[in-house]
Protein backbone atom coordinates (compact mmCIF):
# COMPACT_ATOMS: atom_id res chain seq x y z
CA UNK A 1 0.00 0.00 0.00
CA UNK A 2 3.06 2.28 0.88
CA UNK A 3 4.63 1.40 -2.63
CA UNK A 4 0.93 2.13 -3.96
CA UNK A 5 1.12 5.34 -2.43
CA UNK A 6 4.33 6.64 -3.38
CA UNK A 7 3.59 5.72 -6.66
CA UNK A 8 0.64 7.51 -6.95
CA UNK A 9 2.28 10.81 -5.88
CA UNK A 10 4.54 10.53 -8.17
CA UNK A 11 1.85 10.47 -10.88
CA UNK A 12 3.55 14.16 -12.36
CA UNK A 13 6.11 12.56 -13.38
CA UNK A 14 5.40 9.06 -14.64
CA UNK A 15 1.33 10.51 -16.40
CA UNK A 16 2.79 12.88 -19.22
CA UNK A 17 4.99 10.37 -20.70
CA UNK A 18 2.31 7.00 -20.25
CA UNK A 19 -0.01 9.97 -22.25
CA UNK A 20 2.55 10.30 -25.11
CA UNK A 21 3.11 6.59 -25.60
CA UNK A 22 -0.73 6.22 -25.43
CA UNK A 23 -0.85 8.78 -27.97
CA UNK A 24 1.71 7.35 -30.24
CA UNK A 25 0.50 3.89 -29.73
CA UNK A 26 -3.03 4.95 -31.11
CA UNK A 27 -1.80 4.45 -35.22
CA UNK A 28 -0.71 1.67 -34.49
CA UNK A 29 -3.76 -0.15 -32.62
CA UNK A 30 -5.76 1.47 -35.60
CA UNK A 31 -3.15 -0.26 -38.02
CA UNK A 32 -3.13 -3.56 -36.50
CA UNK A 33 -6.96 -3.50 -36.70
CA UNK A 34 -7.02 -2.60 -40.48
CA UNK A 35 -4.51 -5.19 -40.91
CA UNK A 36 -6.23 -8.17 -39.30
CA UNK A 37 -9.60 -7.20 -41.70
CA UNK A 38 -7.47 -6.70 -44.58
CA UNK A 39 -5.65 -9.76 -44.50
CA UNK A 40 -8.03 -12.21 -45.48
CA UNK A 41 -9.56 -10.79 -48.57
CA UNK A 42 -5.14 -10.22 -48.95
CA UNK A 43 -4.58 -13.74 -48.89
CA UNK A 44 -8.27 -15.12 -50.91
CA UNK A 45 -6.56 -12.78 -53.71
CA UNK A 46 -3.83 -14.02 -53.66
CA UNK A 47 -4.38 -17.90 -53.30
CA UNK A 48 -6.62 -16.99 -56.80
CA UNK A 49 -3.41 -16.75 -58.44
CA UNK A 50 -2.58 -12.93 -58.35
CA UNK A 51 1.10 -12.22 -56.83
CA UNK A 52 0.76 -11.00 -53.42
CA UNK A 53 2.88 -7.70 -53.60
CA UNK A 54 -0.24 -6.77 -56.28
CA UNK A 55 -3.30 -7.91 -54.27
CA UNK A 56 -2.18 -6.08 -51.49
CA UNK A 57 -1.25 -3.37 -53.55
CA UNK A 58 -5.08 -3.21 -55.35
CA UNK A 59 -7.00 -4.12 -51.88
CA UNK A 60 -5.21 -1.26 -49.99
CA UNK A 61 -5.66 1.11 -52.80
CA UNK A 62 -9.25 -0.05 -52.92
CA UNK A 63 -9.90 0.09 -49.35
CA UNK A 64 -7.80 3.61 -48.34
CA UNK A 65 -8.96 5.40 -51.62
CA UNK A 66 -12.60 4.31 -51.04
CA UNK A 67 -12.25 6.11 -47.14
CA UNK A 68 -10.29 9.10 -48.85
CA UNK A 69 -13.32 9.11 -51.81
CA UNK A 70 -15.52 9.36 -49.06
CA UNK A 71 -14.47 11.37 -46.61
CA UNK A 72 -13.49 13.58 -49.62
CA UNK A 73 -17.13 13.70 -51.10
CA UNK A 74 -18.83 13.36 -47.46
CA UNK A 75 -17.05 15.73 -45.18
CA UNK A 76 -17.87 18.55 -46.85
CA UNK A 77 -21.82 17.39 -47.14
CA UNK A 78 -21.82 16.81 -43.36
CA UNK A 79 -20.23 19.64 -42.20
CA UNK A 80 -23.26 21.84 -44.95
CA UNK A 81 -25.93 19.96 -42.72
CA UNK A 82 -24.37 20.06 -39.08
CA UNK A 83 -23.81 24.17 -39.93
CA UNK A 84 -27.62 23.82 -41.48
CA UNK A 85 -28.85 21.88 -38.18
CA UNK A 86 -27.01 24.04 -36.13
CA UNK A 87 -28.63 27.26 -37.38
CA UNK A 88 -32.25 25.59 -37.11
CA UNK A 89 -31.47 25.02 -33.71
CA UNK A 90 -33.06 27.16 -32.28
CA UNK A 91 -36.51 26.52 -34.24
CA UNK A 92 -35.69 23.06 -32.75
CA UNK A 93 -35.38 23.98 -29.49
CA UNK A 94 -38.84 26.01 -29.22
CA UNK A 95 -40.83 23.00 -30.62
CA UNK A 96 -39.16 20.95 -27.97
CA UNK A 97 -40.18 23.15 -25.44
CA UNK A 98 -43.43 23.36 -27.19
CA UNK A 99 -43.74 19.46 -26.23
CA UNK A 100 -42.19 20.26 -22.40
CA UNK A 101 -45.12 22.74 -22.43
CA UNK A 102 -47.91 21.11 -23.18
CA UNK A 103 -46.43 17.77 -21.56
CA UNK A 104 -46.63 19.47 -18.61
CA UNK A 105 -49.66 21.04 -18.81
CA UNK A 106 -50.94 17.55 -19.96
CA UNK A 107 -49.70 16.09 -16.59
CA UNK A 108 -50.60 18.13 -14.39
CA UNK A 109 -53.29 16.28 -12.48
CA UNK A 110 -51.41 13.31 -12.42
CA UNK A 111 -50.12 13.13 -8.84
CA UNK A 112 -47.42 15.18 -7.33
CA UNK A 113 -45.02 12.16 -6.99
CA UNK A 114 -45.50 11.02 -10.87
CA UNK A 115 -45.77 14.40 -12.39
CA UNK A 116 -42.48 15.27 -10.37
CA UNK A 117 -40.62 12.59 -12.10
CA UNK A 118 -42.05 13.42 -15.52
CA UNK A 119 -40.32 16.98 -15.51
CA UNK A 120 -37.24 15.19 -13.27
CA UNK A 121 -36.66 12.38 -16.46
CA UNK A 122 -37.19 15.39 -18.89
CA UNK A 123 -34.45 17.59 -17.76
CA UNK A 124 -32.24 14.64 -16.98
CA UNK A 125 -32.69 13.83 -20.94
CA UNK A 126 -31.78 17.71 -21.81
CA UNK A 127 -28.48 17.03 -19.79
CA UNK A 128 -28.17 14.00 -21.40
CA UNK A 129 -28.61 15.55 -24.92
CA UNK A 130 -26.09 18.59 -23.95
CA UNK A 131 -23.34 16.21 -22.44
CA UNK A 132 -23.69 14.15 -25.53
CA UNK A 133 -23.40 17.05 -27.90
CA UNK A 134 -20.27 17.97 -25.68
CA UNK A 135 -18.49 14.86 -25.93
CA UNK A 136 -19.60 14.78 -29.79
CA UNK A 137 -17.98 18.05 -30.69
CA UNK A 138 -14.48 17.46 -28.54
CA UNK A 139 -14.28 14.34 -30.52
CA UNK A 140 -14.30 15.56 -33.38
CA UNK A 141 -11.41 18.61 -32.29
CA UNK A 142 -9.26 15.63 -30.71
CA UNK A 143 -9.50 13.81 -33.89
CA UNK A 144 -8.34 16.77 -36.21
CA UNK A 145 -5.82 17.60 -33.48
CA UNK A 146 -4.65 14.03 -34.51
CA UNK A 147 -4.51 14.14 -37.62
CA UNK A 148 -1.43 14.33 -38.51
CA UNK A 149 -0.64 11.53 -35.92
CA UNK A 150 -3.58 9.28 -37.97
CA UNK A 151 -2.16 9.62 -40.93
CA UNK A 152 0.95 7.72 -41.17
CA UNK A 153 -2.15 4.94 -40.10
CA UNK A 154 -1.79 3.61 -44.03
CA UNK A 155 1.61 4.03 -44.42
CA UNK A 156 1.82 1.64 -40.76
CA UNK A 157 -1.03 -1.30 -42.31
CA UNK A 158 0.69 -1.14 -45.74
CA UNK A 159 4.10 -2.49 -44.30
CA UNK A 160 2.50 -4.93 -41.84
CA UNK A 161 0.14 -6.42 -45.01
CA UNK A 162 3.26 -6.36 -46.92
CA UNK A 163 5.34 -8.33 -44.50
CA UNK A 164 2.94 -9.96 -42.46
CA UNK A 165 4.23 -13.62 -42.55
CA UNK A 166 7.69 -11.67 -40.38
CA UNK A 167 5.71 -9.94 -38.23
CA UNK A 168 4.28 -13.19 -37.17
CA UNK A 169 7.58 -15.01 -36.94
CA UNK A 170 8.88 -12.30 -34.83
CA UNK A 171 5.70 -12.28 -32.57
CA UNK A 172 6.60 -16.21 -32.09
CA UNK A 173 10.43 -15.46 -31.56
CA UNK A 174 9.54 -13.28 -28.82
CA UNK A 175 6.90 -15.11 -27.22
CA UNK A 176 8.14 -17.83 -24.61
CA UNK A 177 8.36 -21.04 -25.37
CA UNK A 178 6.08 -22.58 -23.43
CA UNK A 179 3.41 -20.09 -24.17
CA UNK A 180 3.63 -20.48 -27.75
CA UNK A 181 0.99 -23.42 -28.92
CA UNK A 182 -1.10 -22.16 -26.34
CA UNK A 183 -1.07 -18.72 -27.49
CA UNK A 184 -1.43 -19.52 -30.94
CA UNK A 185 -4.65 -21.85 -30.04
CA UNK A 186 -6.50 -19.30 -28.22
CA UNK A 187 -5.49 -16.85 -31.09
CA UNK A 188 -6.93 -18.80 -33.87
CA UNK A 189 -10.17 -19.56 -31.60
CA UNK A 190 -10.72 -15.75 -31.08
CA UNK A 191 -10.24 -15.45 -34.98
CA UNK A 192 -12.90 -17.85 -34.69
CA UNK A 193 -15.20 -16.51 -33.00
CA UNK A 194 -14.72 -12.98 -33.17
CA UNK A 195 -12.70 -12.13 -36.98
CA UNK A 196 -15.76 -12.83 -39.19
CA UNK A 197 -18.79 -11.55 -36.76
CA UNK A 198 -16.02 -8.12 -36.78
CA UNK A 199 -15.74 -8.06 -41.01
CA UNK A 200 -19.47 -9.00 -40.95
CA UNK A 201 -21.11 -6.50 -38.93
CA UNK A 202 -18.86 -3.65 -40.23
CA UNK A 203 -19.99 -4.50 -43.85
CA UNK A 204 -23.53 -4.73 -42.92
CA UNK A 205 -23.52 -1.19 -40.93
CA UNK A 206 -21.93 0.33 -44.18
CA UNK A 207 -24.62 -0.94 -46.28
CA UNK A 208 -27.27 0.28 -43.91
CA UNK A 209 -26.16 3.87 -43.34
CA UNK A 210 -26.18 3.81 -47.17
CA UNK A 211 -29.46 2.50 -48.02
CA UNK A 212 -30.76 5.00 -44.61
CA UNK A 213 -28.89 7.45 -46.14
CA UNK A 214 -30.61 7.12 -49.48
CA UNK A 215 -33.90 6.63 -48.64
CA UNK A 216 -33.91 9.71 -45.74
CA UNK A 217 -32.45 11.62 -48.87
CA UNK A 218 -35.36 10.19 -51.41
CA UNK A 219 -37.97 11.19 -49.07
CA UNK A 220 -36.93 14.68 -48.45
CA UNK A 221 -36.16 14.24 -44.74
CA UNK A 222 -33.12 16.90 -44.00
CA UNK A 223 -29.76 16.02 -43.00
CA UNK A 224 -29.92 12.64 -44.51
CA UNK A 225 -26.12 12.01 -44.89
CA UNK A 226 -25.47 13.18 -41.08
CA UNK A 227 -28.89 10.85 -40.22
CA UNK A 228 -27.77 8.15 -42.30
CA UNK A 229 -24.32 8.15 -40.70
CA UNK A 230 -26.04 7.90 -37.11
CA UNK A 231 -28.00 4.89 -37.98
CA UNK A 232 -25.02 3.66 -39.79
CA UNK A 233 -22.70 3.68 -37.12
CA UNK A 234 -25.40 3.03 -34.15
CA UNK A 235 -26.27 -0.23 -36.04
CA UNK A 236 -23.34 -2.22 -34.98
CA UNK A 237 -25.13 -2.38 -31.48
CA UNK A 238 -27.34 -5.59 -31.62
CA UNK A 239 -30.30 -4.71 -30.65
CA UNK A 240 -30.47 -1.56 -29.17
CA UNK A 241 -28.31 -0.19 -31.70
CA UNK A 242 -31.62 0.73 -34.62
CA UNK A 243 -33.41 2.40 -31.24
CA UNK A 244 -30.52 4.62 -30.83
CA UNK A 245 -29.62 5.37 -34.34
CA UNK A 246 -33.80 6.02 -35.53
CA UNK A 247 -34.46 8.42 -32.21
CA UNK A 248 -32.61 11.40 -33.70
CA UNK A 249 -33.78 11.25 -37.17
CA UNK A 250 -37.60 10.70 -35.37
CA UNK A 251 -37.08 13.83 -33.57
CA UNK A 252 -35.63 15.77 -36.20
CA UNK A 253 -39.09 14.41 -38.56
CA UNK A 254 -41.45 15.38 -35.45
CA UNK A 255 -40.32 18.47 -36.22
CA UNK A 256 -41.35 18.85 -39.68
CA UNK A 257 -44.57 16.76 -39.94
CA UNK A 258 -46.43 13.88 -38.83
CA UNK A 259 -45.86 12.42 -42.20
CA UNK A 260 -42.39 12.70 -42.25
CA UNK A 261 -42.56 10.90 -39.04
CA UNK A 262 -44.45 7.85 -40.39
CA UNK A 263 -41.80 8.00 -43.51
CA UNK A 264 -38.74 7.73 -41.24
CA UNK A 265 -40.31 5.24 -38.86
CA UNK A 266 -41.71 3.24 -42.09
CA UNK A 267 -37.58 3.59 -43.61
CA UNK A 268 -36.19 2.15 -39.77
CA UNK A 269 -38.16 -0.95 -40.17
CA UNK A 270 -37.48 -1.83 -43.61
CA UNK A 271 -34.29 -1.31 -43.13
CA UNK A 272 -34.41 -3.77 -40.03
CA UNK A 273 -36.49 -5.83 -41.73
CA UNK A 274 -33.59 -6.04 -44.58
CA UNK A 275 -30.79 -6.45 -42.00
CA UNK A 276 -32.23 -9.13 -39.59
CA UNK A 277 -33.59 -11.04 -42.81
CA UNK A 278 -30.96 -10.86 -45.70
CA UNK A 279 -27.82 -8.86 -44.71
CA UNK A 280 -26.93 -10.17 -41.40
CA UNK A 281 -27.66 -14.09 -42.07
CA UNK A 282 -25.97 -13.70 -45.30
CA UNK A 283 -22.74 -11.54 -44.56
CA UNK A 284 -22.81 -12.24 -40.49
CA UNK A 285 -24.20 -15.64 -39.88
CA UNK A 286 -23.93 -17.32 -36.77
CA UNK A 287 -20.33 -16.85 -36.29
CA UNK A 288 -20.30 -15.42 -32.58
CA UNK A 289 -21.93 -18.28 -31.30
CA UNK A 290 -23.37 -16.25 -28.22
CA UNK A 291 -26.51 -16.74 -27.39
CA UNK A 292 -28.96 -13.30 -27.49
CA UNK A 293 -28.94 -13.54 -23.58
CA UNK A 294 -25.27 -13.41 -22.85
CA UNK A 295 -25.25 -10.71 -25.92
CA UNK A 296 -28.34 -8.76 -23.86
CA UNK A 297 -26.23 -8.66 -20.84
CA UNK A 298 -23.02 -7.77 -22.38
CA UNK A 299 -24.51 -4.92 -23.51
CA UNK A 300 -26.25 -3.80 -20.58
CA UNK A 301 -22.77 -4.06 -18.57
CA UNK A 302 -21.11 -2.07 -21.39
CA UNK A 303 -23.77 0.65 -21.56
CA UNK A 304 -23.47 1.13 -17.76
CA UNK A 305 -19.79 1.31 -17.77
CA UNK A 306 -18.82 2.60 -20.74
CA UNK A 307 -21.79 4.46 -22.30
CA UNK A 308 -22.21 4.31 -26.21
CA UNK A 309 -18.83 2.92 -26.24
CA UNK A 310 -19.14 0.71 -24.00
CA UNK A 311 -22.16 -0.67 -26.30
CA UNK A 312 -20.47 -0.74 -29.31
CA UNK A 313 -17.39 -2.78 -27.49
CA UNK A 314 -19.38 -4.91 -25.61
CA UNK A 315 -20.09 -7.61 -27.62
CA UNK A 316 -16.39 -8.39 -29.23
CA UNK A 317 -15.23 -7.94 -25.10
CA UNK A 318 -17.27 -10.81 -24.24
CA UNK A 319 -16.54 -12.94 -27.56
CA UNK A 320 -13.34 -12.56 -25.94
CA UNK A 321 -13.62 -13.08 -23.11
CA UNK A 322 -15.20 -16.40 -23.57
CA UNK A 323 -12.75 -17.71 -25.13
CA UNK A 324 -10.38 -16.45 -22.36
CA UNK A 325 -12.15 -18.42 -20.08
CA UNK A 326 -12.99 -21.99 -22.04
CA UNK A 327 -8.95 -21.80 -22.58
CA UNK A 328 -8.35 -21.15 -18.70
CA UNK A 329 -11.02 -24.13 -17.63
CA UNK A 330 -9.01 -26.44 -19.81
CA UNK A 331 -5.77 -25.56 -18.63
CA UNK A 332 -7.08 -25.79 -15.10
CA UNK A 333 -8.35 -29.23 -15.70
CA UNK A 334 -5.10 -29.99 -18.26
CA UNK A 335 -3.26 -29.27 -14.92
Amino acid sequence: MIILYVFMKLSPLWAPVLKVIFIISIPFFISIFITYLLHPVVEYTHNRGMPRPIAILIIYLLFFGGIGLIAYKGIPVIIDQLWELSENFPRLSQTYSGWIKQIHSSTSSWPDGIHDRVDQTFSEFEAMLSNLLTKVVAGLKGVLNSFFILIVIPFIVFYLLKDYDQVKKTVWYLTPRKWREPGIAFLKDVDISLGSYIRGQLTVCLIIGILATASLWLTGMKYPLVLGVIIGITNIIPYFGPIIGAFPAVIIAATISVKMVLWVIVIIFGLQFIEGNILSPLIVGKSLHIHPVFIILALLIGGEVAGVVGLILAVPVFAVLKVTLTHLTAHFIKH
